[in-house]
């Protein structure tokens, strides 16, 4: 029978995704942040001691507290459902039937295979069902999902899904465009690959629709 070791090397640099929701203990929101951050900088500096770092050096000493600060307050920022953006909607009073996309969307997310930075676009669509939502909440909502550890494919299926709750519709999809420092700093080394994840709901699994959905992505802003 293998052991947890065994399958970790196994599976290596490959893709691993074991559920659509982020992997969360039930006792994730018990330590209030600060707890967290001074638990986090310890270990941190158990980590730079390790490593032969000398933390008396004015320029290595408040790194521990930095990192701890950042993981908790800002690049894991989205893991506590209580920071979720708060996804008001309004109703479609000027009933707009066509597709809605917004793109270009900027995810600054962090691998949870090695903890290195994932960096990309995503671009968003859906048609209203009756609601509609508005345009920087969608941006949130990717910024919600992209700030924990994460794997891309899961990244894209919960803004899906998050929208799909919301906007109370199936006719939601993402395209997510990223590149991987996991891959292009270590291992393979290649700088010039990026991943690409879809999530097509309701009538963008329509291949026409989802041609016209993709059309969008390659037109440019007139400004």
């Amino acid at each position: 029978m293998k052991n947890g070791l065994d399958i970790i090397d196994e599976v290596g640099d490959n893709h691993l995704m074991t559920s659509e929701e982020t992997p969360l203990r039930a006792d994730a929101f018990e330590l209030s942040d600060e707890e967290k951050i001074e638990r986090i900088e310890e270990h941190f500096k158990q980590i730079m001691d390790t490593l032969g770092l000398d933390l008396r050096d004015d320029s290595l000493k408040g790194t521990p507290r930095r990192v701890a600060k950042m993981y908790v307050k800002e690049i894991f920022g989205g893991l506590n459902p209580a920071d979720a953006p708060k996804a008001s909607t309004f109703e479609n009073k000027y009933n707009y039937s066509e597709m809605l996309v917004e793109k270009d969307i900027t995810v600054y997310s962090t691998c949870e295979h090695h903890f290195l930075p994932i960096v990309g676009k995503a671009h968003v669509a859906y048609f209203s069902d009756g609601k509609v939502i508005g345009l920087s909440k969608m941006n949130r909502i990717v910024e919600y999902y992209a700030k924990r550890p994460q794997v891309q494919e899961r990244l894209t299926i919960q803004v899906v899904k998050h929208l799909q709750k919301y906007l109370g519709t199936e006719n939601v999809a993402c395209v997510l465009d990223a590149k991987h420092l996991c891959v292009n700093s270590r291992g393979i080394k290649d700088i010039q690959s990026s991943t690409v994840t879809s999530e097509f709901g309701g009538k963008f699994k329509d291949p026409d629709v989802r041609k016209e959905f993709l059309n969008y992505l390659q037109m440019k802003a007139g400004i």
